[in-house]
């Protein structure tokens, strides 16, 4: 199957993930956002981070098995999405397949809505403070 090119290598996807997370932790520091959400962010983006660069490094070998897509959205899902971003400019992996693309920018709004949800409805400070003590 041909995969069309999504126009990957022209978007900067890490300038978007970085400043995303630099974004969450200023607002946190401002006391803006409660801390878990950027912790969350920065816990969830390292292991989509070091996920798709597994899943690139494993693409070439033989007998080797892969990370599934859905594995990898799902981590995007539940706010990896910035670390994903990062690492699929820096291995310049999954950003020619267009499927791939839709679902990823799908998990990236569902997130950004729940991210909202859990801020606008107090529940996200709460977890801080059961967190924090």
């Amino acid at each position: 199957a041909a995969r069309k090119r999504t126009g990957g290598s022209r978007m900067p996807r890490a300038v978007i993930g970085t400043s995303f997370l630099a974004a969450a932790v200023a607002l946190m520091m401002m006391g803006v956002v409660p801390a878990v959400l950027p912790l969350l962010y920065l816990l969830l983006s390292c292991a989509s981070y070091l996920t798709y660069g597994f899943d690139k490094e494993v693409a070439g070998r033989r007998g080797w098995r892969r990370t599934p897509e859905s594995t990898l959205h799902l981590l995007d899902l539940m706010g990896g999405w910035p670390g994903g971003l990062v690492a699929q400019q820096v291995a310049q992996h999954k950003t020619a397949k267009v499927s791939f693309q839709r679902g990823f920018w799908i998990t990236v709004v569902v997130n950004l809505v729940l991210f909202g949800a859990l801020w606008r409805s107090g529940l996200a400070a709460t977890l801080t403070e059961w967190v924090v003590g």
